[in-house]
């Protein structure tokens, strides 16, 4: 098969989330499978600043836009680390020589209607200049949502037959703007229709993307479900219902070399599955003395990293938080992220206040992530909601302990700890009964009381999550069946 992946992010080229790690690593593990495998995505600064080199092509396009506009463009070309897959970039500085992806600190570029949309065309465009029988594309996130729509109406000349998937990493952001945007795509008025572009009189590039594409795939199965109910289907619900079984999830995985404890360079001591206790205590100790923490293998080290944002629970860990603080309870927070003003600097003061009990650090370094999820006895992530999450997966990697929400992505991966699942060995975290600050205390607390109480259970607690396979090799396996099962049923179709 030949897959085309359409994204805005990628690692190492750009990154705000998980996306970027997913089409940073999925088309490499799918290409190992035998496949050909391609990436497009704009050409934002921050490929310039990667580890990659980039090549400029002699494809160079321009793309007819409204009010008798021509907006040329060229594509540049690199590959994802390994060598084995393409990426090429649409480089249109007007539009994405900026210092961020989406928008700054006074919110969203006013122009990002136009933006994708001209990056959809061109990345259609640039498909059929490469020559290549595309056997399916693969669209992430609203940002390209907009393609099988294009693709179907004749925009770009690839066959209107070629097979789509629309994978959606968060259903809350779904590129909704004006109806004023649509002749942005180069069609007339009469496909300004609600059983394609149309959504509530506005222009909705994932609504779009869910009723034209051939398959819409969620990072989870249990988020491909929740999506489908009013409290996480964020007024698509009803649409996401209708498509029945064309709705499914595949759980992201994780780089198992990057993510190893037996390797990882930013650890001062290396572990596995059958030496985690002493590894885990060397470098508890080294983070505490790194974060300006007292130096206590018996105080219990909570972790968190990641957006300091509601959806990810910051509205129950700060009361839980305050009250161990204020309590003097025996533990010890070391937090690594950044994100809503508000939550940096309640964080900012709480640590000034408690500097021997948390630890906070504003902003994002990898190398301290790493060291504070292999150092941490509990990791906290109770999110509102979450298509799949990463953290947690590290977290198992790594034999650290998780406290989550029962939601998306975390209910698929993370097993309470209940009597059943540690007498048949497959407990790997704890669930919040409900959704409130005193649950999320409860949760901690019983985990803490297993950690230091019940230290035979606790190991194979850890143990388990160690030795769960969260690999791509599974994930990308599932994906190409998918592929193949997509492309089989439009042929079908087609004839």
């Amino acid at each position: 098969m030949n897959i085309v992946y359409l994204t805005t992010e990628s690692v190492p080229f750009a990154k705000t989330g998980g996306l970027a790690d997913v089409c940073g690593t999925l088309p490499s593990v799918v290409a190992a499978n035998g496949h050909q495998c391609s990436v497009i995505m704009p050409a934002f600064d921050s490929i310039r600043r990667s580890s990659m080199p980039i090549e400029r092509t002699d494809i160079s396009f321009a793309i007819d836009m409204p009010s008798d506009r021509i907006v040329g463009g060229r594509v540049l070309k690199s590959t994802l680390p390994g060598g084995n897959v393409p990426v090429y970039f649409i480089d249109q500085p007007q539009y994405y020589s900026r210092p961020f992806l989406y928008g700054d600190k006074h919110g969203d570029y006013r122009d990002n209607a136009e933006r994708f949309i001209f990056f959809c065309r061109a990345a259609i465009e640039l498909m059929k200049r490469l020559g290549k029988r595309v056997d399916l594309v693969q669209c992430n996130d609203w940002q390209t949502a907009i393609v099988p729509a294009l693709i179907q109406n004749g925009v770009g000349g690839l066959p209107i037959e070629t097979p789509t998937i629309l994978s959606i990493h968060n259903l809350a952001y779904q590129g909704s703007f004006s109806a004023e945007a649509f002749p942005l795509t180069g069609l007339p008025w009469d496909r300004f229709r609600s059983e394609s572009f149309e959504f509530y009189g506005g222009l909705n590039f994932l609504k779009t993307g869910i009723v034209t594409a051939d398959h819409v795939c969620t990072v989870s199965p249990t988020y491909a479900r929740e999506i489908k109910t009013p409290v996480h289907g964020c007024g698509l619900d009803p649409i996401l219902r209708s498509l029945g079984d064309r709705v499914s999830g595949i759980i992201n995985g994780i780089d198992t070399d990057i993510w190893n404890p037996a390797k990882d360079v930013h650890l001062v001591r290396n572990y596995d599955v059958d030496s985690w206790e002493n590894g885990k205590l060397e470098n508890k100790l080294a983070l505490q003395a790194e974060m300006n923490l007292p130096s206590d293998p018996d105080v219990p080290l909570i972790g968190l990293v990641g957006r300091l944002a509601e959806q990810k629970g910051w509205d129950l860990i700060l009361p839980v938080m305050r009250e161990h603080l204020r309590e003097g309870r025996p533990t010890q927070w070391a937090v690594l992220g950044s994100g809503d003003p508000v939550i940096e600097s309640e964080l900012r003061w709480l640590k000034e206040e408690h500097p021997d009990q948390l630890a906070a650090h504003i902003g994002f370094s990898d190398p301290l992530a790493h060291r504070i999820e292999a150092s941490s006895d509990l990791f906290v992530m109770p999110s509102r909601y979450e298509p799949c999450g990463l953290n947690q997966l590290y977290s198992l990697r790594y034999g650290t302990v998780c406290v989550v929400t029962a939601t998306g992505g975390l209910a698929d991966t993370i097993v309470d700890t209940t009597g059943e699942t540690i007498a048949n060995g497959t407990a790997s975290g704890f669930h919040l009964r409900s959704y409130d600050a005193a649950s999320l205390d409860r949760a901690i607390g019983d985990a803490l009381r297993l950690r230091f109480h019940e230290k035979e259970i606790w190991k194979k607690i850890v143990s388990h999550g160690m030795t769960r396979d969260w690999s791509w090799r599974k994930s990308a396996s599932q994906y190409i069946d998918l592929y193949a099962r997509t492309i089989s049923l439009k042929r079908r179709v087609a004839k």
